[in-house]
């Protein structure tokens, strides 16, 4: 038995460099709940979500209040336990939303833990799918003030040069001329080969605005439309799925498998981009993969490239991993001490044990953040 000795949180909040605009927000910062699970054996394992742009401490809080008194002392490798027993605790207070990330991340670390004590990558303690690289998109085209349809599609040409397959900019900020000028632009600048994946940040209400808009793109011949919608609408998913021949991408806010049974039922997804640090942990993550490939769906998980480099190499449908080339918009990278290998335009996969890498406390020391507790 490898016993839970303790379990700590703590929130950080990363401004981010510059405003960065989605379809319907502004982000002037990140907030970052990290975890840490020690056992009685020495070993750590380390979880972490992004746990919104403000109130963080939520996700924290839940860490702290209702996770870890119930599963200290318990043993570390009897994972599907513990998420049953953590999913029950919280069933009052949030079966999505800050309790489910909670539970996500400890659920993370704990997996983190055990393969690190088994002493090898996670991907293979997982059961590895690749051997050497994955499969990744690069993951970008924001909107700036003054940044032009030509800056845009200098930003992607970039992300080309370094050797990706596939790039991913934002939509439905603008209106039909300027949007469509934008993808436009996109499309010329990576040529005619390279996928181009567009991200609407439930831009859309209603389905005629959304085929209004998607008229407009197809013709540049995208590769995804992603959450054209909020979560909630999945008939609303559904019924633009059966209208179009782009595949929607939807899910990185989802949690529980019993959501995403119902997105796959109405065939509201062809690609799912559950996050691992949002929808249940890593334990809940695969009960979806699995679930998706008997529907023929493929998993391209949402942000964190580090983590889901991991359950992409190790999933049967995994496609593509999200990959940020820089930390402008996922300044999470600012808070650990390895960062992953780009190789033609794919991820090396990490050799070191567990996730293959650990926080990096003189970083977190530069931010504002409470202590760990």
């Amino acid at each position: 038995m490898s016993k839970i000795e303790s379990i700590v949180a703590r929130t950080v909040k990363v401004p981010l460099d510059r405003a960065t605009a989605f379809a319907r927000r502004e982000v002037h910062a990140r907030e970052y709940t990290l975890v840490k699970v020690r056992t009685d054996d020495g070993l750590e394992g380390i979880g972490h979500c992004y746990s919104g742009h403000k109130g963080g401490g939520l996700v924290t809080e839940a860490v702290r209040n209702l996770i870890a008194p119930l599963i200290v002392g318990r043993d570390a490798h009897e994972t599907e336990l513990l998420w049953k027993e953590m999913y029950q605790e919280g069933l009052l207070h949030g079966r999505t939303g800050s309790v489910m990330r909670a539970i996500s991340i400890v659920d993370i670390a704990l997996w983190d833990r055990n393969a690190r004590h088994a002493s090898i990558p996670l991907y293979k303690y997982l059961g590895a799918s690749y051997d050497s690289r994955v499969p990744a998109y690069a993951s970008g085209g924001y909107y700036l003030e003054g940044k032009t349809p030509e800056m845009l599609g200098e930003e992607l040409a970039g992300y080309v040069a370094l050797g990706f397959k596939a790039v991913k900019m934002k939509v439905g900020r603008g209106d039909l001329r300027f949007e469509s000028a934008r993808i436009k632009a996109a499309r010329e600048a990576i040529g005619p080969d390279v996928l181009l994946l567009l991200d609407a940040n439930n831009a859309w209400q209603d389905v005629p605005t959304a085929l209004r808009y998607i008229d407009r793109y197809t013709e540049h011949d995208p590769y995804w439309i992603e959450e054209p919608f909020s979560p909630d609408q999945i008939d609303n998913h559904a019924t633009l799925a059966s209208r179009i021949s782009i595949p929607v991408a939807t899910g990185e806010i989802e949690a529980g498998r019993w959501r995403f049974k119902e997105l796959l039922d109405k065939r509201a997804a062809a690609i799912l981009q559950t996050d691992a640090a949002v929808c249940g942990g890593i334990t809940e993550f695969r009960r979806i993969a699995a679930l998706a490939d008997c529907y023929g769906v493929t998993m391209c998980p949402h942000w964190f490239h580090d983590l889901h480099i991991h359950l992409v190499a190790s999933s049967a449908n995994g496609q593509f991993v999200e990959f940020f080339p820089d930390d402008k918009v996922l300044n999470f990278r600012r808070l650990i001490d390895r960062q992953l290998e780009i190789v033609e335009g794919q991820l090396r996969l990490p050799t070191e044990h567990g996730l293959g890498y650990r926080f990096e406390d003189k970083a977190i020391a530069a931010f504002e953040a409470d202590v760990w507790c």
